[in-house]
């Protein structure tokens, strides 16, 4: 049967499996097509949702699965539309493990849904009822709501394999495209450093590609860096890499300059915005993610170089949204580059 699809490698085919599923755009009716060097998955028509670098969009000749498969996962529920409308279309595949908020008008139906996304996700144990992110450890709060096992998995995006803990460090997997986008601009003996950096992925990919000079990570929750530390342990890095576990506070008044920072703490890392770009060196280049309100974006990165003042001579170099927040708002990441 024919239809879209997205050409991949043999080597991210997994992990672009269970992102497309994540995002409802993997089509279940159909099977996965292979090749000597790629996978071809078969989507749905929202093709405008996938990045360019994930894969090259094609037209392919598909067979059709030999039972009938769900499309979405709330086909698995024998709900009245009008409930099926309340729930979320997307959620997030971590590993072997699905992360998905609901609203609060379903909270007494969590069990039904977690057993429909343990059915529809292949592969997957174990699913969270994901309630946020908090604290200064930024530790991600969650209710198992169907399945069972720990909430420590591996997560492969962009061919490394990552330790991640749901539940005691910060990870987000619709981040791959941006940990891949920041290590592409890192030139050739960039010192770096990660800030706020969870479990690494940022660092991981920088010491991967093996043009820096050095990486060092620093978070302030003991269990993101010990995770970090582990997927290093088990992976092949250019760059040498420092971990640390270390309050911002503590680690930014005695920091050299760097020609790379990245500061990925949405909700509350403008506080530290104007300490960090003092690490950046003149010529070096500031990597900040931040939740901001769409009425806002068109002129947030001018106020960010204007907030930075005239002596560090920031410009903005680019901005972009990396993907829908909340009905209002959005993640947008900012390029801000110190003059030289």
């Amino acid at each position: 049967m024919k239809s879209r699809g997205l050409r991949v490698s043999l080597e991210r085919g997994e992990e672009l499996r269970r992102t497309l599923a994540g995002h409802g755009l993997l089509r279940s009716d159909l099977g996965i097509a292979r090749t000597d060097n790629y996978l071809i998955l078969p989507i749905g028509e929202s093709s405008q949702e996938i990045p360019e670098d994930w894969g090259e969009l094609v037209e392919h000749d598909f067979e059709a699965r030999p039972t009938q498969q769900p499309l979405r996962y709330r086909d698995l529920l024998s709900w009245p539309e009008p409930e099926k409308e309340l729930l979320p279309r997307s959620f997030d595949v971590i590993g072997d493990i699905v992360l998905i908020r609901l609203p609060t008008e379903l909270a007494p139906r969590k069990e039904e849904v977690g057993e429909a996304l343990l059915e529809f996700v292949p592969g997957v144990r174990v699913v969270g009822l994901d309630h946020g992110v908090h604290g200064p450890e930024r530790r991600r709060t969650v209710e198992r709501i169907a399945g069972g096992g720990p909430w420590k998995t591996v997560h492969r995006e962009n061919g490394i394999a990552f330790d991640v803990d749901v539940e005691l460090a910060y990870f987000s997997p619709r981040l791959a495209r941006e940990h891949a986008l920041v290590a592409r601009d890192v030139a050739t003996g960039d010192r770096v450093y990660d800030l706020c950096c969870g479990v690494g992925p940022f660092t991981a990919t920088i010491a991967r590609e093996g043009r820096a000079s050095h990486v060092t990570a620093v978070d302030s929750n003991p269990n993101a860096i010990a995770l970090l530390r582990a997927t290093l342990s088990r992976g092949i890095f250019a760059t040498p890499v420092v971990a640390l576990a270390s309050p911002l506070e503590e680690f930014l008044p005695d920091a050299p300059e760097v020609e790379r920072v990245v500061l990925n703490l949405p909700h509350e890392g403008i506080k530290y915005v104007p300490s960090v770009a003092n690490a950046v060196t003149p010529g070096g280049r500031l990597y900040y993610y931040e939740v901001t309100d769409r009425t806002e974006i068109t002129g947030r990165g001018g106020a960010l170089r204007d907030m930075l003042g005239p002596s560090r001579r920031f410009d903005l170099a680019s901005q972009h949204v990396v993907h829908p927040y909340s009905p209002g708002s959005d993640l947008v990441a900012y390029v801000l580059e110190r003059g030289s």
